[in-house]
């Protein structure tokens, strides 16, 4: 582990132990604290032993794999996660985005390309350069037409009180319309606002996933309440929203 007290700092989860020390070099040279680990059972340990801002988490590991770490991580935290996926692992990389983790990079990569996107999560998590504060804070529970979304957990409940399983892109989406409540957006906008995580540039992946979404939110998704579509416009988000 490196040492600049105040800095972000990044568990790299990678078994091949040279690029996890040229990674923790790299980091720590660019004002970041840098921890590599080779397997599951170490991130675990890191993680109980001290703050970590981002994980940096290779899919292709002996024993417990990155996708099941993923799981886990995403279970229990609400830590940002960078996936490292060998080349032309397109199934993996869709799982990994759909189990919720926040950018990919597939290998080889250049440590600039992995640095601009760690800062742009950190960015996106209100951690840059500095120890997420969050980690110890109350997170937001944002509350819309009797639903609860725990934004720590990514929990969605019904009114009914029943857990709602979401996507990642489902949830960024959601994330989405629940931050700019009753403003008309553009599919471009919320592509924007939804991380660019959305699968495909077409205009259309956004009218399906609002689709996936209103099924899962809505009474009748057919004529729906929450998410209603603005001719022309794209769709507004259309009752109030509470942070609590």
């Amino acid at each position: 582990a490196g040492g600049v007290s105040g800095a972000a700092h990044i568990l790299i989860v990678d078994d091949d132990q040279q690029i996890g020390a040229l990674l923790t070099q790299f980091l720590g040279s660019q004002g970041f604290r840098a921890t590599a680990v080779t397997d599951g059972q170490a991130m675990r340990r890191a993680l109980a032993e001290d703050t970590v801002d981002l994980v940096v988490l290779d899919l292709m590991l002996p024993g417990e794999d990155g996708l099941s770490l993923l799981r886990h991580l995403r279970a229990t935290t609400a830590l940002p996660v960078v996936m490292l996926t060998a080349m032309g692992s397109e199934p993996d990389r869709v799982i990994g985005l759909e189990l919720g983790a926040d950018d990919y990079l597939a290998k080889p990569f250049s440590t600039r390309e992995l640095l601009a996107r760690i800062k742009a999560v950190l960015r996106r998590a209100g951690a840059a350069g500095e120890t997420s504060r969050a980690a110890a804070e109350p997170l937001k529970v944002l509350r819309f037409a009797g639903w609860t979304l725990d934004t720590g957990r990514r929990r969605l409940r019904s009114p009914e009180g029943m857990l709602v399983e979401l996507t990642g892109g489902e949830y960024d989406l959601l994330m989405a319309f629940l931050l700019h409540p009753q403003r008309v957006m553009n599919r471009d906008e919320l592509m924007d606002l939804a991380r660019g995580r959305l699968p495909g540039p077409e205009d259309r992946t956004i009218d399906v996933q609002v689709g996936h979404l209103r099924r899962k939110i809505e009474a009748d998704p057919k004529s729906p309440e929450l998410i209603k579509t603005v001719r022309g416009g794209g769709y507004v988000l259309a009752v109030e929203v509470r942070a609590v």
